[in-house]
């Protein structure tokens, strides 16, 4: 019987921008200018039953951010929350903007707030998983020409830097960036979030600047701290082709290949991997409606054999892995409790093959603020419900189910 290492690290994930609240970054400056044209485009970029199901995305409220969960003010009972539901280890992200607000200036009173997010952690026996980038950057930074200037690299080491020294003592693991090959894609190429380019130059002059980013970033932690353990979240997706069967495999291919190709020019400066999967993407020349019943609020399928094949193939770079993001918009909580078991079954699958996954972290501890591509408030991943109006949290069913699986160590999911 196949069983989930006694070590196994088990959590949930947030990101600062997502919970925090009350923010001044990259982001929120786009929120204002975008809520109302985000509003009145929902009529055509949701499907009818989401529209139905979900009215508050013609709100335009619905897509600034404002308080969110105001976890910032709020994080110690929220841990109290993980603690209950006897998570081992945490994923949160550093706001940059907070600790440096203007350029060069660093602000120690921020710094000192997340030293104490940190301690809160280690007193509740709850490892740290710190995102140093989840996508929002200080206005300065911005004008500054944002990741599209040479220059970025060395804002973003000076800050890495200054956080490593302040609180490298407390962090147990860094995740350096967040998805790069999925923030770069909406942001710089596609236009559909901050900083809304459509220009292939502006997407492969971000691109490089955050992988030359990453690896200076990583030997600077290291410098630091030899013994560190320094990686970064790649979003992977297992692809698959719908197209004339000759063309099947190489189509594939190349989909996979400009996907890990982050990954694959950094492989020497990770010492873990951060696997991100939520769903299958079926490459084909018609449309693929996936039925509302097959999917989940966000119309996204829900594939769990997906997982397995992706570890199965990163499992080559013989790196351990943590899952860092899993999870689905589910409002009602009626498909989150499988979603995770047939997920996590197939995690054992992979484990039994000689997959070393170390860690699962499911998306996200609590409902926040949905910011890919500004779907704002309305789709719900949190294993912990939250009245938006009076930050009230109440943990789902689900946070139970996912509860049990952690004290049997996952024994519950061979039953």
């Amino acid at each position: 019987m196949v069983q989930f290492p006694r070590d196994f690290l088990w959590g949930a994930g947030t990101s600062s921008h997502q919970v925090e609240g009350d923010m001044h970054n990259s982001w929120t400056a786009w929120e204002k200018d975008s809520c109302e044209r985000l509003s009145r485009e929902a009529k055509v970029k949701w499907e009818t039953w989401q529209q139905e199901r979900f009215p508050e995305m013609f709100d335009s409220q619905n897509y600034i951010s404002g308080k969110t969960c105001d976890h910032y003010n709020r994080f110690m009972a929220d841990f109290d929350l993980a603690k209950e539901g006897e998570h081992n280890a945490h994923r949160f992200s550093i706001e940059w903007s907070r600790v440096e607000p203007e350029e060069g200036k660093f602000d120690e009173k921020e710094i000192e707030h997340y030293r104490k997010v940190l301690a809160a952690l280690h007193e509740r026996g709850i490892k740290s998983f710190v995102t140093l980038w989840h996508w929002t950057e200080p206005i300065w930074f911005v004008e500054r020409g944002g990741w599209e200037s040479k220059k970025s690299q060395e804002f973003f080491c000076r800050y890495v830097k200054k956080i490593a020294e302040s609180l490298g003592d407390q962090v147990d693991f860094w995740l350096v960036l967040n998805e790069p090959n999925v923030c770069t894609r909406f942001g710089y190429f596609i236009g559909t979030q901050p900083p809304g380019k459509n220009n292939i130059i502006s997407f492969l002059k971000a691109y490089f600047n955050l992988l030359a980013s990453y690896k200076k970033s990583y030997k600077l932690i290291h410098n630091l701290k030899e013994n560190a353990q320094v990686g970064f979240v790649n979003s992977f997706v297992y692809y698959e082709a719908d197209i004339w069967q000759p063309l099947n495999k190489i189509v594939n291919n190349i989909f996979k290949y400009f996907s890990r190709y982050f990954f694959n020019h950094t492989k020497n400066s990770n010492d873990f991997i951060g696997c991100n999967y939520y769903s299958r993407n079926i490459i084909s020349f018609r449309k693929n409606t996936v039925p509302p019943e097959k999917s989940s609020d966000l119309g996204w399928e829900i594939y769990p054999k997906g997982i397995y094949e992706v570890l199965k193939e990163v499992k080559k770079y013989n790196l351990p892995i943590y899952i860092t993001e899993n999870g689905l918009a589910d409002a009602n909580d009626s498909r989150r409790k499988k979603f995770i078991e047939d997920h996590l079954r197939y995690v054992l699958k992979a484990i039994g093959e000689g997959g070393d996954v170390r860690g699962y972290f499911h998306w996200s501890l609590m409902d926040n603020f949905e910011f890919p591509e500004l779907r704002g408030f309305w789709p719900r991943f949190g294993l912990i419900e939250v009245n938006f109006e009076t930050l009230e949290r109440k943990p789902r069913k689900s946070f139970y189910a996912y509860k049990e699986i952690i004290s049997s160590q996952g024994v519950s999911l061979l039953k």
